[in-house]
């Protein structure tokens, strides 16, 4: 299941020297501490000179970056910028990069079938051969919604941050999650969901020069949920978000923001989002225990809430 030079057009051994370990520190009082821990450990791709692409989580709010490189070389970091619509993370190298970047590559035309190789930081022995099963939306707990998010299998056990990886040798995706138990072609397996690249390439220059994107921030509720059955049950709230005080509790219905009811997960985070920017009151209607009753919220700019990476 690991990739094998010959099966390549590309010079396999160099794209896959592009990815490198991550190992991040974050205070143990940043807000995504008490979920993502304050230690944590993934990988990320060379996508320029000095420049390294992760997955968000990895980074956020961390103080403190180590990559250590195939050859063995270990360099410290700086998170120049992560953004929480796309999921993605921007780390700049503070040393020298002898490693040739990876090529960014096009998502759009990735299709259902396509082999593609996962890839984490430690050469061949850490890639494996894989295939795309599903091209579509994904929504997150955490108020996160993909379009087009891509699905490979078999699942690689350290997805975070792994390189994905066309048989141009070109970076179609980076790792983003594992999903266990879901159901392809009538049979379960195993799968990673990947962030694609082509949302990067709007956003990439604005992480690079003021640490997120150029856009109004987006109403942040701080609630956790699920869809069960069609219907949106709040799982939790975030330590520190709106919602913490607001009188939700688990396993509350949520029926509708304002009068608008919604139709799954991707769809009540996005009528929470068009109510306006970050800072809009959203007005929930719930249903707990047979009992319907209002919860006003005042929505937050999330980004504002986090730890550095410190923009002048």
């Amino acid at each position: 299941m690991h990739p094998e030079p010959s099966d390549y057009a590309f010079d396999l051994d160099d794209a896959l020297d592009a990815v490198v370990s991550i190992r991040a520190i974050v205070p143990a009082d940043a807000l995504t501490a008490e979920v993502l821990g304050t230690e944590r450990a993934g990988h990320g791709v060379l996508i320029e000179d000095g420049l390294i692409l992760t997955i968000g989580y990895l980074v956020t709010e961390a103080q403190t970056i180590w990559l250590t490189f195939n050859d063995g070389s270990v360099v410290g970091g700086h998170v120049l910028g992560y953004d929480q619509a796309t999921g993605f993370g921007l780390i700049q190298v503070l040393g020298r990069v002898p490693q040739a970047p990876l090529t960014l590559g096009s998502s759009e035309f990735v299709s259902v079938g396509d082999p593609v190789i996962v890839a984490g930081s430690g050469g061949p022995p850490a890639a494996l051969t894989a295939k795309v099963v599903a091209k579509q939306e994904f929504a997150g707990y955490w108020e996160y919604v993909l379009d087009e998010a891509i699905f490979t299998t078999p699942a690689h056990p350290n997805w975070g941050g792994t390189a994905v990886i066309d048989t141009n040798g070109s970076l179609i995706g980076i790792g983003s999650l594992q999903i266990q138990d879901a159901e392809i072609n009538g049979r379960k397996a195993s799968l990673n969901m990947v962030v694609p690249i082509d949302v990067l390439k709007p956003i990439l220059a604005d992480l690079k020069s003021i640490g997120h994107p150029d856009q109004t921030a987006r109403p942040w509720l701080g609630i956790y949920a699920t869809e069960i059955d069609g219907q949106i049950v709040v799982i939790g709230t975030a330590d520190g978000g709106p919602a913490q005080d607001s009188g939700l509790a688990s396993g509350d219905f949520i029926v509708s923001v304002g009068d608008t009811e919604t139709e799954g997960l991707a769809d009540f985070f996005r009528t929470v989002w068009a109510c306006g920017p970050a800072g809009t009151p959203i007005e929930l209607h719930v249903m707990r225990d047979g009992r319907s009753f209002v919860v006003k919220i005042e929505s937050a700019d999330r980004r504002a809430l986090l730890k550095g990476p410190v923009v002048h």
